[in-house]
């Protein structure tokens, strides 16, 4: 019975550390330009997914004229980890981006494929309360996008 007992203690202190180890979500912001003159702003959160452990990503961006926020599904390059596909909703259009330290460059192309303009990105920060605005418009684009 005590082995047992001490079994299980072992298991949840490992199940404990091992939860505590999971990484908490990160928040970024990106600000650049489409074709090296519209203005955008890129936001995403990166947490790891609970059922692979592999990084998830929830994003949207906007041009910086318009007030309409436009959800990314965003996937990654398994054999290149810096490479990225982010796909708009309603696949309007896809950028591939390439992150090199704290930018991204890459193309915006159309759905037609017949635009090809480039993108450059660079990491902006944030203050706590425009990070909590990111989120609160975040989810409710997503709502807005997913919801039954």
């Amino acid at each position: 019975m005590k082995k047992i007992i001490l079994f299980f203690i072992i298991c949840f202190s490992f199940l404990n550390h091992l939860n505590a180890q999971s990484q908490a979500p990160a928040f970024n912001l990106y600000k650049g330009t489409v074709d090296g003159k519209t203005p955008i702003t890129v936001y995403i959160k990166t947490e790891e997914n609970p059922c692979t452990a592999d990084l998830m990503y929830t994003s949207m961006y906007r041009y910086d004229k318009s007030k309409k926020w436009i959800q990314l599904d965003i996937t990654q390059n398994k054999k290149k980890e810096n490479e990225f596909v982010l796909v708009e909703h309603g696949f309007s259009g896809v950028l591939i981006l390439k992150k090199t330290g704290n930018t991204f460059t890459g193309l915006w192309i159309s759905s037609d494929a017949k635009k090809q303009l480039p993108v450059d990105l660079k990491e902006a920060s944030m203050t706590k309360k425009e990070l909590e605005n990111f989120e609160k418009t975040l989810e409710k684009v997503n709502y807005e996008n997913n919801d039954c």
